[in-house]
Order: structure tokens, then sequence, then C-alpha cells
């Protein structure tokens, strides 16, 4: 998909995303608060008369927990976010439970509430004012619950997904605060987290313990020992091709078998053709007539030596 044709409402789980999401908490929180214990109480509502008090210092208290999380956010600290998170999961259980609390008495006790509605506002009256109360008066009550219920549903709604997004970064801040401090392990793979059943030296050549060539299996692959060191390795001198040898010598440039010559050295000489001396004559003699004299023709035919 093609940027800028798409819009996503939902709040991203990094910093600024979760900044918002407590922001957001903390002004409703310290809002409703106010809203509670400040403004008259809601026509056609039937609640007791310490009820805007407990839900109004559950808001505050909600809306205080937020610091934690904003701390825990700043400071990188992933113990005190998972403690502000438990902290915060009951706070708002406890205020949604005791706004839902309010809203079911008030539907339970419509005519109490349509009776003081009537006592409020129509203390005196006529008798077409009086009839007037009463129907008014009959249908507040019901107007007031159902507002009441629809914006309990709509926030209820609202923070259950902000809390799957605190929930998230959670998870996600501890998984890589576990992360970097596994980097500061003195053995790190000695753990038992990695999937080797044998943590032999891995230089070693011989078979594994529990390998299957130990039981008759066979192997078509053996790790040898180097001949020579890396260290002896890297410092050999380095092999370069010499240019002029190798332009000097190309393919075509030899003469035709026909036309080949051995060559020899520069000391090499060549010799006339003599007989083979016999034992006690001295070949090298410069009188080669004497080393002709003293050899015999072998014989043409000689008897076995055992007759």
């Amino acid at each position: 998909m093609k940027p800028r044709e798409y819009c996503c409402c939902a709040i991203p789980i990094i910093n600024a995303g979760i900044y918002f999401t407590l922001i957001e908490q903390f002004v409703l929180g310290i809002l409703v608060g106010i809203l509670s214990l400040a403004t008259p109480s809601i026509v056609g509502a039937s609640t007791p008369s310490f009820a805007p008090w407990v839900l109004g210092v559950i808001c505050f208290v909600a809306g205080a927990v937020q610091v934690l999380g904003f701390i825990g956010v700043a400071r990188e600290k992933a113990a005190l976010f998972r403690r502000y998170l438990s902290l915060h999961a009951f706070a708002t259980v406890a205020a949604f439970s005791v706004a839902l609390a309010w809203t079911i008495i008030s539907v339970t006790r419509h005519s109490p509430a349509k009776a003081k509605c009537i006592t409020d506002f129509f203390s005196n009256p006529n008798p077409e004012q009086k009839s007037q109360g009463e129907v008014l008066c009959n249908i507040f009550p019901f107007v007031g619950v159902g507002v009441m219920g629809g914006l309990w549903l709509i926030l209820a709604g609202l923070h259950i997904y902000l809390y799957v997004v605190l929930s998230s970064y959670s998870r996600a801040q501890q998984r890589d605060h576990e992360k970097y401090d596994a980097l500061g392990e003195a053995t790190p793979f000695q753990s038992d987290n990695i999937a080797m059943n044998n943590r032999k030296e891995p230089y070693d050549s011989r078979y594994a313990a529990d390998g299957p060539y130990q039981r008759g299996g066979e192997y078509g692959h053996l790790r040898k020992d180097s001949a020579a060191s890396m260290s002896d390795v890297m410092a050999e001198p380095i092999q370069r091709p010499d240019e002029g040898y190798s332009n000097s010598i190309r393919q075509g440039s030899y003469p035709p078998p026909s036309q080949r010559k051995p060559s020899l050295p520069a000391n090499a000489y060549t010799q006339d053709e003599a007989p083979t001396p016999r034992v006690g004559q001295s070949y090298y003699s410069d009188d080669r007539t004497v080393v002709a004299s003293n050899l015999d023709r072998p014989a043409l035919s000689q008897s076995h030596p055992g007759e």
C-alpha cells in the first residue's frame, strides 16, 4: 500500500504513545473527580448522599497513580512501570464498578427519582404545571440513566483498549531490559535456553557422546586439526603474481613438438663410445690401447654352473 492512503487511529506502543495514554488517563481521572464533587446532583439519579465522595476519591487516586507511569517511562524503570500497571488496573476497575453500581441503583429506584424531581422543580405547581411535571419527571430519570449507561460503555471500552496498550508496552520494556542485562553475563551460553544437549569444545574433533555415530552409524566427514596455527598463516609473506612472467609466457608461444630440443646444462658434454672396463683395469687411464687390449669378447655359450 502506498503511503498516505490510509489513516491509523491506533496508539503506537512507543514513548510518545504511552505519554499520550498517561496524560489522557490523568486528565480524565481528575476531571471526573471534580465533576463528581463540585457539580449538582444529576436529575433523575437516585443514589446515596455519600456516592459522589466515593467516586470522586477513587478517581483522584486513579489520576495520581498515573504519575508513577510517567516516572517508569521517563527513567526506563520496568519494575516500577509494572507496579504502576497493577495499581492502575485496580483503581480503574474500582472506579468503573462504583459508577456501574450507582447506575444500576438509579434504574431500580425510578419512583423515588421521579418524586425527588417533582419536589425539586415543581414544589408549588398549579394543576397545569403539575401535569407537565408528572410527564417531565417521568422521562428525565430514564434519560439520565441512559446517558450514564452509554457514557459508561464508551469509557469502559476506551480504557480496556488503553490497558492493552500499556500492558503491551510493559512486556516489551521487560523483554528489552532482559536482553540488555544478558549482554553483561560472563558466560551467556551456559544457561539452559540454548538448544544444545552437548556443549563440548567446538574444535574437538571427537564424536559427540550423544551422537548417532557412537551406535554403529556411518560418518562421511571428519574434522581434522589444522597443520598450522592462525598466527603462522598470518605471518607468511603475501604471494603476488609476477606480471612480467605471466605476460611473457602465453598459450601458443611454445614451438611445435618436432622442433623442440631438450635443454642441457652449460657444463654438460658427450664422450666417444668405448668398451666396458673389467675389474682391475683403469678405465680412466689415458692409454686407451691398454684398456682395449685387456678386454676379451664374451663367450658365445657357457656351461651351466651345476654341471
